[in-house]
């Protein structure tokens, strides 16, 4: 059996690589991607504690946290085709302005 330890470092690897892509890209493909990132850390560490202490509404909370990041990613998808199609560009620095 594996320990906890592992899988928090690794949580805590992944979730400061998804941080640090949403602080320093301004792609916004990458930045949902990177958000995804930290969103998978964080249940990667809820299920690796319900694992160690037996508990069932963990798991269950995270396959919540992850229909959520589905619809997050679906919306945030239909924003940014709404908005190339609009501003025929999707640069992160020229949409301070939300005018249309």
């Amino acid at each position: 059996m594996i320990p906890i330890n592992y899988y928090i470092a690794l949580s805590a690897i992944l979730f400061t690589i998804g941080a640090l892509g949403v602080l320093v890209r301004r792609n916004p493909l990458i930045i949902f991607m990177s958000i995804e990132l930290m969103l998978n850390a964080a249940n990667l560490a809820i299920v690796a504690f319900t694992r160690v202490y037996q508990i069932l509404e963990g798991q269950i909370f995270v396959f919540f946290v992850m229909t959520v990041a589905a619809a997050e990613v679906a919306v945030g998808l239909a924003l940014i085709v709404a908005i190339f199609r609009t501003k025929h560009s999707i640069n992160i620095d020229e949409m301070n302005n939300l005018k249309g």
